[in-house]
């Protein structure tokens, strides 16, 4: 199988728990689907949603740590109150994103909006992108993504997250599916796409 394999790098990011509205703010340990095809759509300069492109990730980070951040509150009759909360960010965050259609290389040679890994300081950076092959096997390291609830071996915390949104004011969830958080490695028994370079198995979310 022909695939891209784009690495896309930051320094920060932060990609929130759609439960959590006020106080704390953990952030996800992967970015979800929303936030993928959110840096296509920021590279290519239109919307791109699952039902334009399937995608595979691997996503890991440096280190995580907590950060104060003011915010304003603001009250039904518009008057705003500011408020200083803790917040969680990913220190030196990595993206290894895996895309079917060879033809959106031109896109990340030249992204047309700013790719973010979360929020509007989050800048994102493509550092690589690189035509490689991917072959099929079976019994090898799957993770550090998201996972659907339903893979047979995948483990860890189970969180309802959106896959796409529109582009209209306000924006609006298309989709939301429970997804495995895998923050680590398994070995999963069953075939799948395999980066030889990398030595890691790409799960591939199809539309």
């Amino acid at each position: 199988m022909d695939v891209l394999r784009i690495l896309i790098e930051g320094w920060t990011a932060s990609f929130r728990y759609p439960s959590f509205i006020s106080g704390y703010q953990p952030t996800l340990p992967s970015p979800p689907l929303s936030t993928i095809y959110g840096l296509i759509s920021s590279a290519k300069g239109e919307l791109v949603g699952p039902e334009d492109l399937c995608v595979g990730y691997v996503f890991d980070c440096e280190s995580k740590a907590v950060d104060l951040e003011t915010i304003y509150e603001l009250s039904p009759n518009l008057h705003a109150k500011s408020n200083v909360i803790k917040r969680e960010f990913l220190f030196n965050p990595k993206l290894h994103l895996y895309i079917k259609d060879l033809s959106y290389e031109q896109y990340f040679k030249k992204p047309y909006y700013s790719m973010l890994f979360g929020r509007s300081t989050d800048l994102a950076m493509v550092k690589e992108i690189k035509k490689i092959k991917l072959s099929e096997r079976e019994n090898i390291n799957v993770g550090k993504t998201i996972l659907p609830m339903e893979l047979a071996g995948a483990h860890g915390h189970v969180v309802p997250l959106p896959t796409h949104f529109t582009d209209t004011i306000p924006r609006k969830v298309i989709g939301v599916k429970p997804y495995i958080l895998m923050t680590e490695f398994f070995k999963y028994s069953a075939k799948c796409p395999y980066d030889e370079e990398k030595g890691w198995g790409v799960w591939f979310h199809e539309k």
